[in-house]
């Protein structure tokens, strides 16, 4: 996965690329990838901007929400992450974003329809969280929002973003990226005529087609390339540029 295994620099590179792909907020949206030991997480420390996340400044806590290794301090929602950790034992990467599309899209009375492949990649559908627009700051509201995503692979926070889960870190870049092209997609039919959906039928064979393991490579390939290409690989393995200034 790019030049190293190490789930931290996944994780860096996963916040460039949704960076790059419009997930950006200031300093807000967090990723996370389960440790191989199960009983830990790497995240995303708080203070920075998506784009501007290193390895070091990815720190790891336990699934009671305490620190014990990195520098930085732990954002607010992590309580999101550890409790869909802990009721989702297929999960193994978590993304927590605003994006324009996806947080409109969780501000109406919509569903997504498959107009799309990109709609493809959620067969089983979305969820909605609707009890509250407020920070996920606690295990109580982290374990109500894994109840809600059940288990799909993107949930709508109502009025507030979006949480996608994936098998790994790719994965979950995958399903972020995907659901915020899939919905803008549905916005531009929706104002050129009358939708015409995939239909029922066809959606699970389609997406056994689109949707392989071994796309993820060069899909991650890609990607880092574009962001070397851009010049926005600075503080990453393999960067031809320094990193930002600590």
């Amino acid at each position: 996965m790019g030049s190293s295994d190490d789930p931290r620099v996944q994780v860096a590179w996963a916040c460039r690329i949704l960076a790059l792909e419009g997930h950006g907020d200031l300093t807000l949206g967090h990723v996370s990838a389960r440790a191989e030991d199960r009983v830990h997480v790497h995240m995303k420390r708080k203070g920075l901007g998506l784009d501007e996340v290193t390895p070091d400044d990815v720190i790891t806590i336990d699934l009671d929400g305490r620190k014990v290794a990195g520098d930085g301090q732990i954002h607010l929602e992590a309580p999101l992450h550890t409790e869909v950790y802990r009721a989702r034992p297929d999960v193994g990467a978590i993304i927590h974003t605003h994006p324009p599309y996806g947080t409109a899209f969780g501000a109406v009375d919509a569903r997504l329809l498959f107009l799309s492949h990109d709609a493809l990649l959620f067969p089983e559908g979305v969820g909605f969280f609707e009890e509250t627009a407020d920070l996920v700051m606690s295990p109580e509201a982290g374990a109500a929002i894994a109840q809600a995503l059940e288990d799909r692979r993107a949930l709508f926070l109502r009025n507030h973003g979006v949480l996608v889960v994936g098998k790994d870190v790719r994965w979950a870049v995958l399903g972020a990226v995907t659901l915020e092209r899939a919905i803008r997609l549905q916005a531009l039919a929706g104002s050129l005529g009358r939708v015409r959906p995939i239909p029922d039928r066809a959606v699970t064979p389609l997406h056994a087609s689109k949707y392989r393991d071994e796309f993820l490579d060069e899909y991650w390939a890609y990607w880092l390339r574009r962001l070397r290409r851009r010049g926005l690989d600075g503080g990453m393995p393999g960067a031809r540029r320094p990193g930002r200034r600590r």
